[in-house]
């Protein structure tokens, strides 16, 4: 059973741009853990592929690295969640 509340299915509002940012750097999921393990947050290639399905919950620190590797801000990757709030 499934304790986490979803949002329109999903269990994270930023899995799309994650596959986004990912795929305008030109990295595989590989070399996005590897960049990821470097600030010492280990997210194997599996689980950034749940994040990007939204089928993974993305932690704070998670989701700070995942900015910092992307250099947007935490604003900016939620923008399409904050859009929609509006």
């Amino acid at each position: 059973m499934n304790r986490f509340i979803k949002y329109n299915g999903k269990l994270n509002v930023i899995g799309e741009n994650v596959r986004k940012y990912r795929e305008a750097e030109n990295l595989s999921l590989t070399q996005l853990s590897n960049k990821l393990l470097l600030l010492g947050i280990d997210i194997p290639k599996p689980s950034l592929q749940n994040i990007e399905m939204g089928k993974r919950v993305v932690k704070e620190y998670e989701f700070y690295a995942l900015c910092k590797v992307f250099n947007v801000s935490m604003e900016n990757m939620l923008k399409d969640f904050i859009k929609e709030l509006e």
